[in-house]
């Protein structure tokens, strides 16, 4: 059975991609809309839009990929919120509504953007496509309000918190954009990233409101003299995040090159523990894993088989899924006590151990390793009809051998690629 003939899949993926597509054109129309507009009127407060500008454009070009598909650019997000919730500089009104901030946005994110579109890094058409609807979103929120003097009976604190809520609300808009714009591209349950781009508004995101917040209203009272001010601890922020992320990679490597250790002495096939932890990421996606979660699951899936080391006598291609239980468990211990000693999060190590163990009494992580490494191995050994054949065993053995419910998810992943479902 093909990706195509799975019932329920097919559909969803063209639904997928139509709201994608949907998504993309509106914020191009909207886009091209506030430029003509702009172009055909001029603009207002040419000093203020250029500005807020250079802040966007310099923003999105330090902005860099902090973890799978997600793209962070603190300082561009930052300005663009302060100059959609801009209503007056060093107390003199200003004169720009929604349509010149829509569009100072996205010519500076697109200006910005160059680079990395050069480069092909990133989905920057879906970072363009967020960027113009939720700063389109809270320049509605904000301008039509101002304009008609609400904000003026509400004074100091009561004026920073509407623009705070105006900016949870932004953040809440651009958090489902996101998830909706991953669920199109990725095919990845809409669920559980809505989830993910929640919780990541609790760091950085909410820093990034409340920058914004304390940009619009510093340069309402102090001119735009304040942004340098206001923009420099989060410059210094972004930094420290880029080298947290240089950190986070060079330790994925490092367990990456471990991994490598089975296959280099002969134990595993080459890319066996990269092709399993691949698959048994995409299976927790499928079954909800957040973030973090998935680190760990793609870490113990990577040094699933770093047991293998301690054998006197290779596993036949290290199918370790077809030797005694007994064996298997001893390997699973002996992997565990490895990764222990390297220094890797004990989480790790504890998932490695239990791999063997009764489905019943291992861990969500430790499951899904179990039946995608088992997958793997019977795929390869099976010949052209492998991965139907594989997947119908695993199906068999869900009585006692592997979780039935990361078996059903493998399929749908296996069907979502193109593989057998």
């Amino acid at each position: 059975m093909t990706a195509s003939t799975v019932p329920g899949r097919a559909p969803e993926r063209r639904a997928g991609r139509v709201l994608c597509g949907l998504l993309h054109g509106y914020a191009g129309l909207a886009a091209c809309f506030c430029l003509a507009l702009t172009l055909w009127h001029g603009l207002a407060g040419r000093g203020i839009a250029l500005v807020f500008g250079i802040l966007v454009a310099v923003g999105e070009l330090t902005r860099w990929t902090w973890t799978e598909g997600r793209d962070a650019a603190p300082l561009a997000t930052a300005g663009a919120l302060s100059y959609a919730l801009l209503g007056s500089v060093a107390g003199t009104p200003t004169e720009h509504g929604v349509v010149q901030v829509v569009t100072v946005v996205f010519a500076a994110t697109l200006a910005g953007s160059v680079p990395h579109i050069a480069r092909r890094r990133g989905p920057t058409l879906d970072h363009l496509t967020r960027r113009v609807l939720t700063v389109g979103f809270a320049a509605v929120c904000f301008h039509p309000l101002y304009r008609q003097g609400v904000f003026d009976d509400w004074g100091g604190p009561g004026y920073a918190l509407l623009l705070i809520l105006i900016l949870a609300l932004t953040a809440l808009c651009d958090a489902v954009l996101a998830g909706a714009l991953a669920h199109a591209r990725t095919g990845w349950p809409f669920g559980p990233l809505l989830r993910e781009e929640l919780r990541a508004m609790r760091g950085i995101g909410s820093a990034v409101c409340a920058t914004g917040a304390v940009m619009a209203l510093g340069v309402a009272v102090a001119g735009l003299w304040a942004l340098p001010l206001f923009a420099l601890p989060l410059l210094l922020a972004q930094v420290t995040f880029r080298r947290y992320s240089a950190v986070r990679a060079t330790y994925r490597q490092t367990i990456a090159s471990l991994a490598r250790a089975t296959e280099i002495a002969g134990y595993t096939p080459a890319g066996h523990a990269h092709r399993v932890a691949a698959l048994s990421q995409a299976v927790g996606r499928d079954l909800g894993l957040t973030e973090p979660e998935l680190t760990v699951l793609e870490y113990a899936a990577l040094m699933h088989d770093i047991g293998q080391l301690s054998l006197v006598d290779p596993v036949p291609a290290g199918a370790t899924a077809e030797l005694p239980a007994a064996e298997q468990r001893r390997i699973a211990l002996l992997g565990g006590a490895v990764v222990r000693q390297t220094g890797v999060d004990a989480a790790v190590a504890a998932v490695v151990e239990r791999q063997a163990d009764p489905y019943r009494e291992q861990p969500v992580a430790a499951r899904i390793v179990r039946a995608v490494n088992a997958y793997e191995e019977k795929a390869r050994e099976a010949g052209p009809g492998g991965p139907l054949t594989a997947l119908e065993e695993l199906r068999l053995g869900t009585a006692g051998d592997y979780a039935p419910e990361v078996v059903e998810a493998l399929a749908r992943v296996l069907a979502h690629q193109g593989g057998s479902g």
